[in-house]
């Protein structure tokens, strides 16, 4: 079997990589980058000429040669590409055996993958409706939700920025009740001063785990907040490979890592990362804020990692997911189902950009300030 034509589709901002076989067999992955989407789709297209001729099942010596046999290598934009690559190699090679890939991958350790809700607030213009939303989302069977309290704080705290930041925290855990896990997520918003006086604030609303409380290139500063905080650190988005993972966990700095599957190299490289923490048992939440494939290949993941007991869910884009997949994600009571099709279980539908048109998200975000004001 050789590789014979590689295919880019967009619906939104969700960049997929379909690869077709000389056999008739074709794979899909997702190369979502927010923001960079046109950089990942050249990215894509500039491995096209190596790729034709490969045999698609050999994944590891493909993963190699477009990770480690390029002058410049690494970072978002070309980790990206090589994820959306291998992910559609691994539908081609379940498809192959006749299997999912999470049967190709050592097997399932559970039979369904809890989720926790993301994107849940979308809408919500008071803090009446915020607190509205949170229940309802909960109502539906999330015991586990995500919320930012940060807004565009800029490394140091203001105190209007803390006392917002806590009331609406105690908006959504009046709200929720007292048994529903609430994450934290900073997103690289504070320095490590306010990182530290802010967990300490936040510890009466029993804090799931703090995500990302300072930017993700100095883990000394990180171990600092870690060991000064009684809340579980979690990192790892922005993190590329089982390489950039290693100084987080030889320094026992957190609790929960989160390898995105579009962005640190794909399923089995994630995999990889999820063994190297199980060894410093460390639990793998996988990072999800993008598409349906990404979703689905991050599902069949959990499936087969025991370390691995939670997975994000963009809760307002779960209807989008399933206008544009082949088979629907089934989610009940804050549980999805595990496909049971070969490879994936499941494709994009064939008119997936008539339904929702490529778009590429604005660079930078509206509020760019780093630095306080």
């Amino acid at each position: 079997m050789r590789i014979t034509d590689v295919e880019l589709i967009q619906a939104v901002h969700w960049p997929f990589v379909r690869i077709h076989t000389d056999e008739g067999i074709r794979g899909i992955g997702e190369a979502s980058l927010q923001q960079k989407e046109i950089a990942v789709r050249a990215e894509v297209q500039a491995y096209r000429d190596f790729l034709i001729g490969q045999d698609p099942t050999q994944i590891e010596h493909i993963f190699n040669a477009l990770h480690r046999r390029t002058v410049w290598s690494g970072g978002p934009v070309t980790m990206t590409a090589i994820s959306g690559i291998e992910q559609a190699l691994w539908d081609i090679k379940g498809k192959v055996a006749g299997l999912p890939v999470y049967e190709l991958l050592g097997g399932k350790v559970r039979e369904k993958v809890k989720g926790y809700a993301n994107g849940w607030f979308g809408g919500a213009r008071s803090p009446e409706e915020l607190a509205a939303n949170a229940a309802a989302v909960v109502a539906e069977g999330f015991d586990t939700i995500k919320w930012y309290p940060f807004g565009h704080v800029a490394q140091l705290i203001t105190q209007e920025e803390e006392e917002s930041a806590i009331r609406h925290m105690q908006l959504i855990r009046e709200a929720v009740g007292p048994d529903v896990n609430i994450a934290v997520d900073v997103r690289n918003r504070l320095n490590t001063w306010s990182a530290i006086r802010m967990a300490e604030k936040l510890k009466p609303y029993e804090v799931y785990w703090y995500e990302e409380p300072l930017l993700w290139d100095n883990v000394s500063a990180l171990a600092e907040v870690s060991r000064a905080v009684d809340i579980p650190i979690a990192v790892g988005e922005r993190l590329y490979t089982r390489w950039e993972f290693r100084e987080v966990l030889e320094q026992n700095v957190v609790r929960f890592i989160q390898p995105d599957i579009c962005h640190a190299g794909g399923i089995f490289e994630l995999r990889k990362i999820a063994a190297m923490a199980e060894v410093y048992y460390v639990m793998v939440a996988p990072h999800n804020s993008n598409g349906p494939i990404s979703t689905v290949a991050s599902i069949h993941l959990d499936a087969c990692t025991p370390n691995a007991p939670i997975q994000e869910l963009i809760h307002r884009n779960l209807p989008v997911y399933n206008e544009l997949l082949t088979e629907p994600l089934v989610v009940e009571d804050g549980y999805v189902h595990l496909p049971t099709g070969p490879g994936w279980g499941v494709d994009i539908v064939e008119d997936a950009e008539e339904l929702y048109p490529p778009q590429n998200l604005a660079a930078i975000e509206g509020n760019a300030r780093y630095y306080p004001e």
